[in-house]
Order: structure tokens, then sequence, then C-alpha cells
């Protein structure tokens, strides 16, 4: 190894820790003496190497021919396999503490395994993605050459940055991956290529072909590539169809689940991808100068020429019914376009149950809130002196001035409520809770007491918790309460269900002939939502909840006005799980407090 005595134990004791922690993870038996096969420990496609740079390297140290080579998805480790343990021998003496291909130049660490593990990926072998056709020496060199001259490159058109291309018939969007049908190119398809549909007719007749409509031309110089790709589902029939001329190339194809297959077109092959490939499979050249490639020998090196690809597709205009939901345009479009639905009427449900009805209620509702919960005031009073909190929809400011210590900033959506603290005089802002106008990482703790549940969707529930999270810096602390749907929860009824009278009477031992039971009566207009009987059990979380307020212009005591409050009541895992769903928030304590969930979580 060309190592002193005291570099050899150094790497000896680095390989021995990362076979502990291989071990740990995959079933791999390491092996003391030389073996055919050899695990690369502290190098892989997750450090940035690529198997062209390892094989290179592995050519230069003579006579060992490279069968397979194996490189786990997202992993820090590959694995080779020779013809013989002496060609693997050779290679581990070589290079073994030596070849500096870690990463940022480490050395690499080898070590003897037996075989490969049974969970790997597939190694570079000929095998394709389902659907994907590659039918080789489709045209002969003469008719190469022919197809080549049809094509202008003088003719000013597209230059990507990693190479030329030129649009027949209509010009592709790569931003897209579609067309303008309204912009249709005076450059058509050659006619020369007619004889290519001729011929694939013939040999393939069960395909549904088309005769393509548009045809896009990729000039690749050695070391040029195209990033992974699917064309747009809807826009384009079945095949796709793509012809290398002048070159071989290896195209890489990932499906959703990770799995990765290197695809070799040689020169003059048509490459038809159907089916799941042309869906479910995303495609890409990665921009190199070199390929891995499988002769008789084993694995070995091929230098990239210049390449043109002709690539055919035909103009469809209908959605795509696939089931490859995570590339399909038409899936994801339709599925953003419930998602906006219900978003609309969320606000909607807002701003008609919720914000307008604090509005009218704000002077009454704000009596009613006067006395500060004894767990909230223990977080408050537990911040430093001059920490800065948010109470995020402080409504009357009954927190704000409870801790005189701290620089306290609240704000809500109501004028009535910031009317009421203006007038005691706290800092307040008018704000949607969704999009707080506080600068990130500006507050040492937030607050945020019975609001979340008056918001209509999952998505805006989440939403308003990540809003608490940026506004607050690293180790910052934030407290939520939201009404539960339990309102019994540890066998101790809330003082809400308390103040039922029925309730009260029954547990005096009177009798009723009828205790209310089923709380949502009837349902709500356009909202289609069931109104809660107040004081009572909650049968449903998504609810609307009177509020009964009297009509001063009337003047008349029995004479009450009723407004309908939404309320999305909480289960018990559902706030704590919802914050845990949030990058970047550890939750501290999740507990229940008359009649609400709470959590207390931290900024990482």
């Amino acid at each position: 190894m060309g190592l002193s005595k005291n570099a050899e134990k150094k790497i000896h004791r680095k390989i021995k820790r990362c076979q502990f922690l291989i071990e740990r993870e995959i079933n791999l038996k390491f092996s003391d003496a030389p073996t055919e096969c050899i695990i690369v420990c502290n190098a892989g496609l997750s450090t940035g190497l690529q198997q062209e740079m390892l094989l290179e390297e592995i050519l230069q140290c003579g006579k060992a021919n490279v069968e397979d080579i194996l490189f786990p998805a997202g992993k820090s480790y590959c694995f080779l396999r020779f013809g013989s343990p002496q060609q693997s021998r050779t290679v581990y003496e070589s290079m073994n503490g030596v070849a500096t291909l870690g990463q940022d130049g480490c050395v690499l660490l080898l070590s003897y395994c037996v075989g490969f593990p049974e969970n790997a990926i597939e190694s570079v072998k000929d095998v394709c993605p389902p659907g994907l056709l590659l039918i080789p020496d489709f045209v002969d060199e003469k008719f190469e050459i022919e197809l080549l001259e049809s094509v202008d490159w003088g003719e000013m058109d597209n230059s990507l940055k990693h190479r030329r291309v030129k649009h027949f018939g209509y010009e592709f969007l790569y931003g897209t991956n579609n067309v303008d049908r309204t912009k249709p190119l005076h450059r058509k398809i050659p006619s020369i290529c007619d004889q290519l549909w001729v011929k694939l007719k013939e040999l393939h007749p069960e395909l549904e072909w088309h005769v393509p409509e548009q045809m896009t031309v990729n000039r690749y110089e050695p070391g040029q590539g195209i990033p992974p790709h699917v064309d747009t589902h809807s826009a384009f029939h079945e095949p796709i169809v793509s012809l290398s001329l002048g070159s071989d190339i290896v195209m890489d194809f990932r499906n959703n689940e990770g799995r990765s297959l290197n695809v070799n077109l040689p020169r003059r092959s048509l490459l038809l991808m159907t089916g799941e490939s042309r869906l479910g499979w995303t495609h890409a050249i990665t921009p190199r100068k070199t390929d891995t490639i499988r002769s008789k020998n084993g694995l070995s090196i091929r230098k990239r020429e210049l390449r043109i690809s002709f690539t055919f597709r035909k103009l469809k205009d209908s959605p795509c019914r696939c089931q490859f939901h995570f590339l399909c345009d038409t899936y994801q479009q339709e599925t953003k376009d419930r998602t906006d639905q219900i978003e609309e009427n969320a606000a909607q449900l807002e701003l008609e149950n919720v914000h307008r009805v604090y509005n009218e209620i704000a002077k009454h509702f704000s009596e009613t809130r006067h006395s500060p919960w004894p767990r909230i005031a223990s977080f408050l009073e537990s911040l430093r002196p001059g920490s800065v909190l948010l109470d995020i929809g402080c409504g009357n400011g009954k927190y704000l001035g409870l801790n005189t210590n701290v620089i306290g900033l609240g704000c809500d959506r109501s004028d009535g409520l910031l009317k009421v603290c203006t007038e005691r005089g706290f800092n307040v802002v008018q704000c949607d809770c969704l999009a707080l106008p506080f600068k990130s990482g500006c507050a040492d703790a937030c607050i945020c007491i019975a609001v979340i549940h008056h918001l209509a969707s999952l998505e805006r529930r989440k939403q308003a918790i990540e809003e608490m999270c940026r506004v607050l810096r690293a180790g910052g602390r934030a407290l939520i309460y939201v009404w539960a749907k339990n309102q019994e929860a540890n066998a101790k009824k809330s003082s809400y269900l308390r103040q039922n009278k029925q309730n009260n009477k029954i547990s005096r031992g009177v009798q009723l002939e009828t205790v209310p039971t089923s709380v949502e009566h009837s349902m709500e207009g356009n909202t289609g939502l069931p109104i809660h009987t107040n004081r009572t059990q909650f049968q449903h979380q998504d609810v609307l909840v009177p509020w009964k307020l009297r009509d001063v212009e009337r003047q008349e005591k029995e004479t009450k006005v009723t407004f309908l409050r939404y309320y999305h009541v909480f289960e018990e895992p559902e706030l704590s799980g919802l914050c845990r769903e949030i990058v970047g928030i550890s939750v501290e304590e999740s507990y229940y407090d008359q009649g609400n969930w709470c959590v207390i979580f931290r900024k990482e």
C-alpha cells in the first residue's frame, strides 16, 4: 500500500468503524482474505462519487476486470465484483487508503466482502423500464448521413446552456415540456423521416402509432446532457420516439421509488417509450464525457462523441388517466383545482362565520374574557426579562400585560377587538395569522390561544403554525390552545360543560325528562355544517357554534341576535401531530386543559 505502519493502523481503524455502521444497516459479511467482491466503505452516490470516476481509477491498477458495480441510491458506499480474488487484491492494494475519490478528496476505504447484499439495486446491465423498446441498427450508415444532412445547423435556432437544439412542426417548450398549439412553425418535419414510420409499422404493427407532428433535434457535444424530465402526459400520444445518430449514449431512467436504470442507446438505434417507461419514469442524460458499458470482459469506460438525436412526438389534447400520479400533469392540475376550491370555500367560511362575527360581538366577547388561564400565565411568566412576545389572535389583549418584563406585541383580524386593545394601551397590529407582518426570527416566544380552531382547512391550520415557527428565533418557544372535541377528557368535565344548567341539575340528582345528547341539531345555509347546542358535548369536528347577543337597538331584554362561529374542534393527537409534520419544530409538551388541547413547541 505504500503506507507507514501508523498510517496503516489508522486506515484499519477507520475501516472497522465503517464496517460496524454498514453491518447495522444491511446484511453483509466482510472478509479479511481476498474475495471477488470489494465494498468501498466511505464513498457512493450520496458523496458524489460517479461510477465512471471509480472505473477510470481501477483501470490504472493493471489487469482487473470489473464484472459488476453497484451504487445503492442515497448511500455512502458502493460495491465492485471482479473476475477473481487475485484481481480484487490488485485493486485493493493499489487503492485502499490511497485513491482520493472520497468526499472532499478523502482517501477511499476498501474492504473485502462475501457477495453483494440481497437488497442491493440493479447493476449496470441491459435492463429496461417496463414498456421501453429499443431497436438496434434501425437505420444504416447511408441513411444516417442523409438524416443528419437534412438538418441545417447554420440556421439561427435555440442554443441551450448544455446543448444546441432545433424544432420542427412546433417548438418544444422546456419550461413545461409541452408545445404551444397556437404557434405552429413554418419549418416542418423533413420528408425523409417518412421512411422511418413505414419501417416501424412493418417491424411493430402492434403499436398504436401516429405520424408525428413535432420533432426536436438535439446536438450533444461530449460532456453535455439533459436533466431528468418526463414529456407532459396530456400533451403527447404514445410512444415518444428517439433516434440516436452519430454516437452511442447511456440514458438514465428513474422512477418514484428511487429505482434507477441505465440504458445503453447504440448509435443508429431507435428508442420507443410506451406505457410505464413513458409515464412513470423520468429520463435524462448525465453530463459527462464517458459512460460505463458492459462488454464480454465486464465493465469498461466508453468515451462519448458528438451525438445527434431525433425525437418525435404526436400531439394530443385530452386528459391523462394514468396511474403514475407523481408525474401526471392532469392529476396534479385536478388536485390543485380541488385544493384551490377547498381553500376558497374555507376563506369564505372564515370571512362570514369568524371575522364578521367577531367584529359584531367584539364588545360583548371582551366582557366575557378577563381572567387569564393559569397554565398560560405560567408559560408567560417563564419568559426571560426583555423577551419579545407575539400574541397571535390576541383578542382583547388579556395576556399582553400579564408579564410586564417582556416586550409584548399583539395581532388580530377583528377591528372591534383591536380597538379594545388600543384603549387598554397595548401595542397591536391588524393582520391575518396566515401571513404575519413580522420578520423571520424576531420573537422569543409566541402564544396563539383559541385561534387555529377557527381555520377551516387542514392546510390553513398547518400554515398558521408554520408562520409561528417562521417568526420565532432558533430556540424560541410557542404555546397553542385549541378547543377539544372531547370536553370530558381525563374523566373531568370542562368548564364549558359545567355551565350547562341541565348538566348541573343532573349532577345534583335532579332528573329531567330530556337531556340534550345530540348537539348538532340542524344545518346552516350553504355551509352544510351542523349547528352546535351550547354547553354540550361535541359530536362532529366541524361545527357552527352560536353566540347570542342582545339586540341593543330594540332594547328588549328578551330579544337576542344569534351569530354562528365556525369551529374545527380537535381530536386528542391532532394538534401535536400537526406540529410534528412541520420541519424545524420540536414538540416539548402536549396536554389537556379545561376543554382545550394544548401544545408547547420549540423551534430548532
